[in-house]
């Protein structure tokens, strides 16, 4: 089951919000890590390179958790579960330069590895809770 993102939560996904993304390891544990993130309708974006642990995580393991805080209030906030039902690497050179045009200021992510392969990945929400 799909949950569409309230619309008075939306705006955090426009702001420089840093996002804490739960992915599974194969033994069950939990994995953190902080992402940029935008929305593609009502589906959350992320991008990350081909091979790392979340990447991994998620091809083995759909099930995620977001967490997206209000720079400007941190008591005002939306957690995302849901699953990632969509992995591509169409456009993702672009998004990540998009994302870098957001969170840094800059045209061009500067972090990008010469051998690395970006990749965007698509999370539908199933449940939020919300505060603030």
């Amino acid at each position: 089951m799909s949950s569409a993102i309230p619309e008075k939560y939306r705006d955090l996904f426009s702001k420089r919000a840093f996002a804490s993304l739960g992915t599974l390891m194969p033994d069950g544990r939990p994995q953190v890590t902080p992402v940029w993130c935008d929305l593609e309708g009502d589906l959350v974006i992320f991008n990350s390179a081909k091979g790392r642990q979340k990447d991994r995580n998620v091809r083995r393991d759909p099930r995620v958790a977001l967490a997206i805080v209000d720079p400007d209030n941190p008591y005002r906030y939306l957690e995302i579960r849901g699953r990632v039902v969509e992995i591509t690497e169409e456009g993702a050179d672009a998004h990540i330069d998009k994302m870098a045009k957001k969170y840094l200021g800059v045209d061009k992510y500067p972090y990008r590895q010469p051998t690395e392969t970006r990749v965007i990945y698509k999370i539908r929400p199933e449940h939020m809770t919300m505060m603030g």
